[in-house]
């Protein structure tokens, strides 16, 4: 897979920037409807009908029982959608994600690079730009209609940030048994779901070392690896995250989907994890000015690619790409200043 060329870049679609401030998050499906449906049959064909029904109904109550703070938000969608899949969706965890946060090599400030790989087919394709506000100011999420946290996002003169999956913990010999007692241990457990404190951090976090400290302590529902990137070229890290516990990695570091900074044993996530990080390694002090783009490709660009993002900060500046398994299948959404 190649990246786009001017010429062939210029046929793909735009990623639509959806102004949300002052209207809510509901209205990406108002201003979407086809992203939303595109998103909900994606999940239909990936889960089956069955255990699309199954799974929405323990979302569901698993949200109900913990009274999580976007239940509302989710039931709204689940309304506009008419069928079953809104809860599960918004509570799916699968995607494999390399990223990496550095000083900017080309100018002021520090740089995030991150792409976002995930097996749902029409992810790429059905990526919007969403400004959104909370009480510490406006910020761009990089997301999808229908889903109510934050995987990716940049809040001019605050932060960025993104997050990883880590692998699924081994707990005994089997592989089924230990996924039956990882989800037991999230059945249990009370606390946010990664992406859910993620859009907390970005609704009521003032400055990066306010989102670093939520994010590294508070509880969460499930591990879950975060990187950060500040507005100065020195504010940047890693946060790798158990439920209870954390461990920072400074900038200039990356993450892929193993554990780095601790010795967690478990199941690798997505295509190549290792090789993944060790090639954004490689890129962390690459200019970027003349090819954006140029860090993706394999193995951090693979089957199940679906966004590559650039992030800064300090500038202001946030590009986005969505791809699908043949390639790029969007134009290269820039906001500059």
């Amino acid at each position: 897979m190649d990246l786009p060329s001017e010429e062939t870049n210029a046929q793909k679609p735009a990623i639509p920037h959806i102004n949300l401030i002052g209207r809510g998050t509901l209205s990406l499906v108002d201003d979407a409807p086809e992203y939303f449906n595109e998103v909900l049959r994606a999940g239909r064909e990936h889960h089956g009908q069955m255990a699309m029904a199954i799974g929405n109904a323990l979302s569901l109550r698993w949200l109900d029982r913990n009274k999580n703070p976007y239940l509302s938000e989710i039931n709204e969608l689940a309304r506009l959608a008419g069928e079953p899949g809104v809860h599960l969706l918004n509570m799916s965890y699968e995607w494999s994600c390399t990223t990496s946060v550095a000083p900017d090599p080309i100018g002021r400030g520090a740089r995030l690079l991150r792409t976002l790989d995930w097996p749902l087919e029409g992810l790429g394709r059905n990526v919007v730009v969403a400004r959104m506000v909370g009480p510490a100011g406006e910020y761009e999420n990089v997301t999808w209609p229908g889903f109510a946290g934050v995987a990716t996002a940049m809040a001019p003169g605050r932060f960025a940030a993104a997050i990883n999956q880590p692998p699924m913990r081994k707990w005994t010999k089997s592989y089924y048994l230990d996924w039956f007692i990882n989800r037991a241990r999230f059945w249990r457990n009370r606390a946010l779901p990664p992406v859910h404190l993620l859009r907390e951090v970005f609704d009521n976090c003032c400055s990066y070392f306010d989102a670093q400290e939520v994010l590294m302590k508070t509880p969460l529902a499930m591990p879950a690896f975060f990187t950060l990137v500040g507005n100065d070229a020195c504010e940047g890290c890693v946060i790798e995250r158990t439920e209870t516990d954390f461990i920072v990695r400074q900038s200039p570091a990356s993450v892929a989907n193993h554990w780095v900074g601790d010795v967690q044993y478990g199941y690798s996530r997505g295509i190549d994890s290792e090789n993944r990080y060790m090639q954004m390694e490689a890129e962390l002090e690459v200019s970027l000015k003349d090819n954006p783009f140029k860090w993706v490709t394999p193995p951090i660009l693979n089957s199940t690619t679906r966004i590559s993002v650039i992030a800064n900060p300090m500038k202001g500046c946030l590009m986005v790409q969505g791809w699908e398994k043949g390639g790029p299948v969007t134009k290269v959404f820039n906001l500059l200043p």
